[in-house]
């Protein structure tokens, strides 16, 4: 029975569809970077970045080579689009995206994520078998067929990102109105659709449309009956969120997902590949490695189910902590403001420095540290060897209001504590963050 489930042979059309848009939208992230001037604002005009603790080795490239390396990925995107040295452009690009993305957490998105997993698993999946420059310069390696595991693990990967942000919307604040209220405010200078925004109902279809979409899409893509209306609702949902959110290329790699949903015939006969031969012998070939790659799947998605958990295993509400919140398909799920002072004091006086954070920190990073407790210790962190660098041995103290979804601005971080002379932890509650008051 396994061995029907994971190695029946099934045309390989949608997968190379997919192949073709990734590459050209990997490529359009990394070129579109350089031209809307977020490598700008986020590794040229920060004196440092907040990269994710552990990773303090990735720093940006001095001057404007961080802008020559993303133009370096453009290139390695198209490269995957075009099937060229697949396997090899893959890689690099994944290497090159896992650096950026855990070089910095200033502009973190969940997407970033999403693209970083899918960057890797792209690597080990024969989408260069067919329409690309390998098949077509070494003909031993053509195929029209993939075995049916290459299909699992995409609608897998996807359904869990899907299945998560969704459970994850199951949450008071969401459920009212209250969030997605919030982020429409958020939008309201939007030309022609701002105002319209503003419509007191409109909180309401963001919040349960988003809610029921991401928990039945897999499942009604996957029925017939179901599957083209539901594609319907994900074209308007996905525009929709690209319009009004902003959020790059993922509405659109969302949409290239669908072809996996769809008979291949179509997108092989129909469609697309016209002149590209279709498969339907439904033979199953098990290869000498299937139980290494059974166990490799199954450590895979047992990572990919237990990992958006793990805050729950976490001292208090992770919408105040933030700890547990990354790599955990938690989209959009909540909206903070705040101040913080930190004040250093220098060891064995009373000398007292209240820092300016603007002569340290950029605008993105302005916006992102008050709230976020991991930044707030790393910035701590940065004025005790900045203060070193000058002869002296500091403490740093934090004094940090917050208001989250909109409630009164409460104390988040103990001012008492040393900051600067406190270690992170990793896997558990950091007690230095006060107890949340949100079920109050």
């Amino acid at each position: 029975m396994i061995n029907r489930w994971l190695f029946k042979q099934i045309d390989n059309s949608a997968l190379i569809f997919f192949r073709i848009i990734f590459g050209f939208l990997i490529a359009l992230e990394a070129i579109g970077a350089i031209f809307t001037g977020w490598i700008d604002r986020t590794f040229i005009e920060p004196t440092f970045t907040f990269n994710f603790i552990g990773f303090d080795f990735l720093q940006p490239l001095p001057g404007n080579l961080m802008l020559y390396y993303y133009a370096l990925m453009g290139v390695f995107g198209l490269l995957v689009m075009l099937g060229f040295k697949y396997r090899f452009s893959m890689f690099c690009y994944t290497i090159m995206w896992a650096s950026v993305y855990l070089m910095q957490k200033s502009s973190y998105n969940n997407h970033y994520y999403l693209l970083l997993l899918l960057c890797f698993i792209m690597i080990f999946l024969p989408a260069h078998r067919a329409l690309s420059y390998d098949a077509w310069k070494n003909k031993k390696i053509h195929r029209i067929a993939m075995p049916q595991w290459v299909w699992l693990v995409i609608v897998l990967q996807i359904s869990i990102v899907y299945t998560y942000g969704s459970i994850a919307k199951m949450y008071p604040d969401w459920l009212d109105g209250t969030v997605p209220e919030l982020l429409m405010k958020a939008k309201k200078n939007y030309a022609l659709i701002g105002d319209f925004l503003q419509q007191s109902w409109i909180k309401y279809v963001v919040a349960y449309y988003g809610l029921l979409f991401d928990l039945l899409i897999v499942p009604m893509l996957l029925w017939k009956r179901t599957r083209f209306s539901f594609f319907c609702l994900a074209i308007f949902f996905h525009i929709f969120n690209s319009i009004v959110f902003q959020v790059g290329i993922f509405p659109y790699l969302s949409l290239a997902f669908c072809a996996f949903f769809f008979p291949t015939e179509q997108i092989n006969k129909k469609l697309l590949f016209r002149k590209k031969e279709y498969y339907s012998e439904d033979q199953i070939v098990v290869p000498p490695y299937r139980n290494l790659l059974i166990t490799i799947l199954s450590v895979w998605f047992t990572i990919q189910l237990l990992l958006p958990l793990r805050h729950w295993l976490i001292q208090d509400n992770v919408l105040w902590t933030e700890e547990g919140h990354r790599l955990s398909w938690r989209m959009m799920l909540r909206s903070k403001s705040g101040y913080s002072i930190f004040k250093v004091v220098e060891k064995g006086t009373k000398d007292t420095i209240y820092i300016n954070k603007k002569l340290y920190l950029s605008r993105k990073q302005l916006r992102a540290i008050n709230s976020k407790p991991d930044l707030i210790w790393q910035f701590s962190q940065h004025l005790k060897e900045d203060f070193a660098a000058k002869g002296k041995d500091v403490e740093v103290y934090v004094n940090t209001k917050i208001s989250v979804n909109g409630r009164p601005k409460v104390q988040l971080i103990n001012p008492d504590v040393d900051l600067a002379n406190t270690e992170w932890n990793f896997f558990w509650h950091n007690d230095w963050i006060l107890p949340s008051k949100l079920n109050e």
